[in-house]
């Protein structure tokens, strides 16, 4: 949306009568700005102008930009809640991960450009956040190699990390899908093959476990 067709600030009797709405409209213009340029690269003038609203009502709704980085975190979070039942077994919660590039390309851009800016955790603003949601996924891969049905020189946690990495391939490496898989890598026909494939994977590595 270019500046001369955003939308106009919310007056102060719009903002009391639907608050939710204007956050809401905040969030998905900041989902955008950063998916395209990165918590860094990010401007919070361009996200007041994609959302239509004053640039000051970010301050007033979530206390600047990492404020509402954190926000967009929260939402992930629901966001995985409902993707992902944790009763589901493990190749199916790879799948569904795999989806979301057709599903939600903006919030796997997110999470690929957290990793490209990240150089400790300070660097990270939902840091604390992101641990406390990866706390126990691994659980499931560990249960599985104590039954003997993950080869024993296998690090689960590292197992982890390649499984969400193979998930994300379609947004990190399109290139690479495109000159190996000959393939158009935002194809949702193709996601969907490749999510499969990457669900069967997790089958053959005897991951069709669930969690606790």
């Amino acid at each position: 949306m270019s500046p001369s067709k955003a939308r106009r600030s919310p007056s102060p009797q719009e903002r009391q009568r639907d608050p939710e709405r204007t956050r809401r409209a905040i969030v998905d213009a900041a989902v955008a700005e950063f998916a395209a340029h990165g918590y860094a690269g990010a401007r919070i003038a361009a996200i007041a102008t994609r959302a239509g609203v004053n640039q000051q009502l970010i301050s007033y709704y979530f206390d600047g930009k990492e404020g509402l980085y954190r926000a967009i975190s929260d939402r992930w979070r629901e966001r995985q809640a409902e993707l992902v039942d944790p009763g589901s077994p493990l190749p199916e919660q790879v799948r569904r991960y795999a989806m979301e590039a057709v599903e939600n390309p903006d919030g796997v851009r997110l999470l690929a450009w957290s990793g490209l800016e990240y150089t400790g955790p300070g660097s990270d603003p939902d840091h604390d956040g992101r641990s406390r949601s990866l706390s126990g996924a691994v659980e499931p891969i560990r249960a599985a190699q104590a039954a003997g049905r993950l080869p024993a020189d296998l690090d689960p946690a590292c197992v982890l990390v390649m499984l969400m990495s193979a998930a994300m391939a379609t947004t990190t490496l399109p290139h690479v899908v495109a000159g190996v898989c000959d393939a158009d890598p935002r194809s949702p026909e193709f996601v969907r093959h490749y999510a499969d494939q990457v669900a069967a994977l997790a089958r053959h590595l005897g991951l069709d476990v669930t969690a606790d």
